[in-house]
Formats: structure tokens, C-alpha cells, sequence
């Protein structure tokens, strides 16, 4: 999977929280300063292009919708970022958690019962 760039994963995230959108309704949402109609337009046109988002049209209009699944986007930018910099280890991923403090032990502790039940 071809990790989205940052504005993508903006408009992304936009999208997978509103279901469906128009331009104006992600350039709403975004933060200040915003970037310019153009810009957001051109993003979603480029995402649509690679599949990863539809779109309906009214008119000149166009509805765009998510087709990339954001829990298929997470898992594969987490896997990827596992292999990179935790050769692949979710051990050695969780160990840099508890390691910077990230995760307190109780924490942990409710982490683990959870996966022995399941």
C-alpha cells in the first residue's frame, strides 16, 4: 500500500469522519490557514485517480466518499512502520512504548488481560 502524503492523509481523515464530502465541506474542516479551493480539488481528484476515493456526481459537482477502508490504511502504515524501524517486531514495538513511558504498566497489565481472553 502507497502511504498517502501529510495533506492526504488530511483530507483522508476528513473523509472517513464525514462518510461523504464536497470539496467546500473538506475545506471547511481543515485547519487555518487553509489552502485554496484549487488545492484541496486537486488532492481529492489525485486520490480518486488512485482508487482510494469515489465519487458521485451532481451535475459539475461531485460527492466524494472513501473507498480505502481507514482500518486498512492504519494496519498497513503500522506494519510498514514496524518493519522500518522495529525490524518487524511488534515485541520490540510495545518494549519502546514502556521503554519512553508512552504506556504505563497498569495500562499494560489491562493490555494483556484483554489478549489472554482472546
Amino acid at each position: 500500500m502507497k502511504r498517502l502524503t501529510q495533506k492526504e492523509e488530511e483530507v483522508m481523515t476528513i473523509l472517513w469522519d464525514l462518510g461523504n464530502a464536497f470539496v467546500n465541506d473538506i475545506l471547511e474542516r481543515l485547519e487555518e490557514p487553509r489552502p485554496p479551493y484549487n488545492t484541496v480539488s486537486s488532492i481529492v481528484r489525485k486520490l480518486e485517480s488512485e482508487g482510494v476515493v469515489g465519487y458521485e456526481a451532481f451535475g459539475k459537482t461531485h460527492r466524494y466518499f472513501p473507498i480505502l477502508k481507514k482500518e486498512d490504511y492504519r494496519a498497513g502504515v503500522l506494519h510498514a512502520f514496524m518493519d522500518n524501524f522495529f525490524d518487524s517486531s511488534p515485541a520490540a514495538l510495545l518494549s519502546y512504548f514502556v521503554k519512553e513511558e508512552k504506556i504505563d504498566p497498569e495500562e499494560l497489565d489491562r493490555l494483556l488481560e484483554n489478549l489472554k481472553r482472546k
